[in-house]
């Protein structure tokens, strides 16, 4: 009940929050048009002993190097922390392969430790 009078795109978001990966890749699609430049997810686990780390930085440098990113990005991100030394290197590689040296943050979930630190290195959360 709660959801139909919620905001059209958190409705969205949560009633596919389960679905595979074709409907969650088209609603990406949609949040790419609505904010006018690529979306790109990066979430670690809450329940295993997994976080931020170097490796993380790298996979995502991989990615961004492939990307069109003169409007800059935007970055989905939900993680518990990690590494703060990691979380630096990633607020380096986003503003770095961004063409306007800037990237937001948006937090679908949560973002603690070295995720927040990545948050603040976003221009806009």
């Amino acid at each position: 009940m709660a959801i139909q009078n919620a905001d059209p795109v958190i409705s969205k978001v949560l009633v596919e929050k389960g679905q595979q990966h074709e409907t969650r890749k088209n609603l990406f699609e949609e949040i790419e048009k609505e904010l006018k430049r690529p979306v790109v997810s990066f979430f670690t686990s809450f329940s295993a002993p997994v976080g931020i780390e170097d490796s993380d930085a790298q996979m995502l440098e991989g990615i961004l190097q492939k990307m069109d990113l003169t409007a800059g990005l935007a970055l989905f991100i939900d993680s518990p922390g990690g590494n703060a030394l990691a979380a630096e290197r990633i607020i380096n590689i986003c503003r770095s392969y961004s063409e306007i040296r800037e990237y937001w943050a948006i937090v679908p979930g949560k973002a603690k430790s070295a995720a927040t630190l990545i948050c603040f290195g976003a221009s806009k959360i």
